[in-house]
């Protein structure tokens, strides 16, 4: 896609674009949401943030990879100038959610990173998508449970722009520690629904 900077935005002229298409996507997951419970199911997603990168965000993020200052840069090399965060109650709701996005007829999947099953050392976790929504622009989406979202929340607010000088591998241990605890409490929590459901 041809990328005019008609304007000093990092963007160009997509902002109002791009806007619309993160609009157009929450819809869908909306639609989501309400076709389960029509069809008598739990509402599988607790809450869905979308974003567009700030101005500032992406210039930093394109000074940092060593990337052009333009519009191209920060919506064909980088691919996460538009976000979702999904939130789910449950596991096999985030497994759910994305098999949905991903057989959407106007999504082509790039890439996904399944951080749950595959933990990041630090305890990580979550599922992540890069889609392209009718070949105009990439998307990022994260989905992850209540609790993966409340430790990445937590820990990103302990550590962002942080400089720790001391006792930095018993904070990187302790933080694993509880990353893993919330993890168990997931597994019990499915199944305890799971067991519910069975009743």
């Amino acid at each position: 896609m041809q990328i005019n900077n008609t304007n000093n935005s990092i963007y160009g002229d997509q902002i109002l674009r791009m806007q619309a298409v993160l609009n157009n996507i929450i819809t869908e997951i909306d639609l989501f949401r309400e076709s389960a419970k029509a069809a008598g199911l739990d509402d599988p997603i607790e809450h869905c943030h979308g974003r567009i990168k700030s101005e500032e965000s992406m210039r930093e993020k394109l000074r940092k990879k060593g990337l052009p200052e333009t519009a191209d840069s920060a919506l064909n090399v980088v691919h996460d100038a538009i976000g979702i965060r999904i939130v789910c109650a449950f596991i096999d709701d985030v497994y759910k959610t994305k098999d949905y996005l991903v057989g959407l007829p106007d999504f082509q999947l790039i890439r996904e990173k399944d951080y749950i099953r595959n933990v990041k050392d630090n305890g990580y976790r979550s599922y992540h998508l890069i889609l392209r929504y009718r070949d105009m622009y990439y998307v990022e989406i994260q989905i992850r449970t209540i609790s993966m979202d409340t430790w990445a929340a937590l820990e990103h607010h302990l550590k962002y722009k942080k400089k720790i000088t001391g006792n930095e591998q018993l904070i990187v241990n302790e933080l694993k520690r509880l990353a893993d605890e919330l993890a168990s409490t997931d597994l019990s929590m499915q199944t305890i629904k799971n067991m519910i459901y069975e009743v």
